[in-house]
């Protein structure tokens, strides 16, 4: 079994001061040695059968703390990558702040959208990483994977082809559809600036998306994961993961009821750790086969997830 040990840095992502510092977690695979180094200092080193591995960055829903993404970045790690999450305080919108991975609001208007990222932070996470000593020459920085949860995919499927090296993108309870405040018509399902294959997930119990459908100016609650699946997406290996019975903070744990807005989402119909465990193992096989260029074909729990494929 791998042994997954993280380490704590942090990257200046820009923006005024104290909003400008992001703070990462790193998981990667180690191995112990059992040296007084380990002992006194508490650091693994990263494992060297593996190396250099390649990267995941991660972006979190607006207000949801990297912490909980925990179990999720952990087991991508085991499956042979460096998994980075963060924490980022910064300007939301309105002058109100809080958790963000950072969204460039006239970035995402009409006559701008496609033209830059999204996501200004990603390149600056991306950078920090070349700054830490522990995991010199374990990094393989040419082969970078992008995803997200709720808001975070949104922005990751908005900015990966402005990232170099970014081989394949994923998200959970993510989507495309635009809010109408930034001037685009109602209904409007934004194309991903992707340019590599994309694992959607959602859950049929996702009541987060469904008390948000008035921000893109329907009358009626639809399916916008669907709708960025089949309308924004078109490379032949993308996939969508319908998880049966998991709600829109499924990948999260625990889920904080104090933060974000788990108060709309739905009660799940299945145990979220089952379908948290078979989403990271989707999301795990997706990634080797598509960012390590393993010869493995994406598969899933066929008792938990509904996988749909081109």
């Amino acid at each position: 079994m791998t042994n997954v040990r993280s380490l704590w840095w942090s990257a200046d992502t820009g923006g005024p001061a104290p909003f400008g510092t992001a703070h990462l977690k790193v998981y990667y695979p180690a191995r112990a040695e059992g040296t007084d180094a380990e002992r006194l200092s508490g650091e693994i080193p990263a494992d060297p059968r593996g190396a250099p591995y390649p990267v995941v960055v991660f972006c979190s829903g607006v207000n949801v703390e990297q912490a909980v993404y925990r179990p999720l970045a952990a087991g991508i790690a085991a499956a042979g990558f460096v998994v980075v999450t963060f924490d980022r305080v910064a300007e939301l919108f309105g002058g109100r702040y809080g958790l963000t991975p950072g969204v460039d609001l006239d970035a995402a208007r009409p006559g701008t959208y496609g033209t830059r990222p999204t996501c200004p932070a990603l390149p600056a996470v991306l950078d920090a990483l070349d700054r830490i000593d522990l995991l010199k020459g374990s990094l393989d920085l040419t082969r970078i994977a992008l995803g997200g949860h709720s808001a975070g995919g949104t922005v990751v499927l908005q900015s990966a082809r402005f990232v170099p090296g970014v081989r394949a993108c994923f998200g959970y309870g993510t989507h495309t559809m635009v809010a109408t405040m930034l001037g685009w018509p109602a209904g409007t399902v934004l194309p991903a600036q992707a340019g590599c294959p994309v694992l959607l997930g959602v859950g049929t119990r996702d009541g987060v998306i469904m008390g948000s459908s008035d921000r893109y100016g329907q009358d009626a609650p639809s399916d916008p994961v669907t709708r960025t699946f089949t309308e924004a997406l078109h490379d032949p290996r993308d996939l969508l993961a319908v998880v049966r019975g998991a709600n829109h903070f499924a990948v999260a744990d625990p889920v904080d009821p104090t933060a974000a807005r788990a108060f709309l989402d739905l009660p799940p119909e299945t145990d979220p750790a089952e379908a948290r465990r078979a989403f990271t193992d989707l999301v795990a096989g997706f990634l080797r086969a598509h960012v390590r260029g393993e010869d493995v074909k994406p598969s899933a729990d066929p008792a938990l997830i509904d996988l749909r494929r081109r």
